[in-house]
């Protein structure tokens, strides 16, 4: 009997240190020069139907299901999805718009796991007609996913995507 609360205590003691040193935030982002104009650009990426063009989550799941609620590109405009396991299911609200700086929203996540995530996509000028594109979500791990972010990299689960999915928005405003 003692050594299996010996045994317990261990686990607990284990399951409390990973806890601790666990990370609390994550911040993934990826950036691109597109050659066009930040109003161009700007006039892209604050609809967020366009993104359907130039996310690499639209070719993941061609058949995914997709509804709107309000006004595109302004405050308080939802885009809902429900897909295959390689996009789950969610949805994105818009919550900030900074004409020709930035959009910012949240995300929140429903399949295969619940969270919520900060969005932005920031603008900058870099030339006569070249923009920097920053694209990336931040938020906070709670318990106990923060533990499994010991083991897991965000950085390499999604920053790939947020790549790929700069370049088709790169070449779509470079036509």
């Amino acid at each position: 009997m003692t050594t299996v609360l010996y045994i317990l205590l261990g686990i607990i003691v284990l399951i409390f240190l990973l806890a601790v040193l666990a990370p609390k935030t994550y911040n993934v982002s990826r950036s691109i020069v597109i050659n066009s104009p930040k109003n161009k650009v700007f006039d892209n990426i604050k609809y967020l139907k366009n993104q359907q063009e130039w996310s690499p989550w639209a070719n993941k799941d061609p058949n995914m299901e997709n509804k709107f609620t309000g006004i595109d590109g302004e405050v308080g405009f939802v885009s809902y999805w429900k897909g295959n396991k390689d996009v789950g299911e969610g949805e994105q609200e818009i919550t900030k718009v900074v004409e020709d700086e930035r959009v910012e929203g949240e995300l929140r996540f429903l399949k295969p796991f619940k969270s919520t995530s900060d969005s932005y996509l920031i603008l900058s000028e870099k030339g006569a007609n070249q923009t920097e594109v920053v694209w990336g979500f931040k938020g906070k791990n709670k318990f106990p996913m923060s533990v499994m972010m010991l083991f897991m990299n965000m950085d390499k689960m999604v920053g790939k995507d947020f790549e790929e999915g700069l370049r088709n928005l790169k070449m779509i405003m470079e036509k």
